[in-house]
């Protein structure tokens, strides 16, 4: 029977909390510079019990699995957090949100700011869709129960850490990448040169190949939320493929 630790070593991330500050510029660095401190803890059981499920995860050829996100995105000087998609802090200029409960101006108007990302952790809606899709693909529990939002150790944790547990999971249950497929959906800030370094930490973080993760992005038409520049969304489409050395 497979077993797991939360984390390599049966450890777990305790990202710090956020520094009084909370200046567009300030949350930036703060996002680079969180200091990570790590601890044992009873959780490892919990999780490792919810991760080796009593049927078999059978040794199928292939695997499919999807994921999905949505997160509020908000004036940064509420969410307090930077908007952060595939590991990359988004820079961008003040852009048109609408203030649907009149907040900063009238009720329905546009408010000029700097956006960021209302979340548990830092609301990295591709890493926490390939997450999903990987536990989704194994017929394992979702993202929500494995890293619950109720946690206080996974308050403004670095989603990479989450795509580290996935990847361990993955690698012992005996699969690998196949190909990985993301949809991320938002209508500003824009993301095209934001793209390649995306596509690069996903290629480093699951130990793959380029010609294997492809990421598209695109507006919602200026619809809903979405295209209110209220939430941010993503779908991912992933399959695994059983590794030829791996255990039966």
């Amino acid at each position: 029977m497979v077993r797991f630790g939360l984390f390599p070593l049966g450890l777990l991330f305790l990202v710090a909390g956020a520094a009084n500050s909370f200046s567009s510029s300030s949350m930036k660095q703060q996002h680079y510079l969180t200091r990570t401190t790590f601890l044992k803890s009873s959780a490892v059981s919990t999780t490792d019990d919810l991760l080796t499920p009593k049927y078999q995860v059978e040794p199928i050829a292939i695997r499919i699995g999807h994921g999905f996100d949505i997160h509020r995105m908000v004036p940064i000087q509420d969410a307090r957090q930077p908007i952060v998609i595939g590991g990359v802090v988004i820079d961008h200029k003040d852009q048109k949100w609408t203030d649907k409960d009149g907040k900063y101006v009238e009720k329905g108007g546009i408010y000029e700011t700097q956006l960021g990302v209302v979340a548990h952790s830092d609301g990295d809606v591709i890493y926490h869709s390939i997450v999903d899709a990987i536990f989704g693909a194994l017929t394992l529990p979702d993202i929500g129960q494995v890293f619950q939002d109720t946690d206080p150790r996974w308050r403004g944790c670095d989603s990479s850490k989450f795509m580290d547990h996935a990847y361990e999971v993955m690698a012992r249950y005996g699969y690998r990448i196949g190909n990985i497929d993301v949809t991320l959906i938002l209508e500003r800030p824009k993301v095209a040169s934001f793209k390649p370094a995306m596509k690069e930490n996903i290629v480093r973080l699951l130990k793959t190949t380029p010609g294997r993760v492809n990421i598209k992005a695109r507006t919602h038409e200026q619809m809903d939320s979405v295209g209110e520049l209220r939430s941010l969304s993503c779908h991912v489409v992933l399959t695994l493929e059983r590794m030829e050395d791996a255990d039966e």
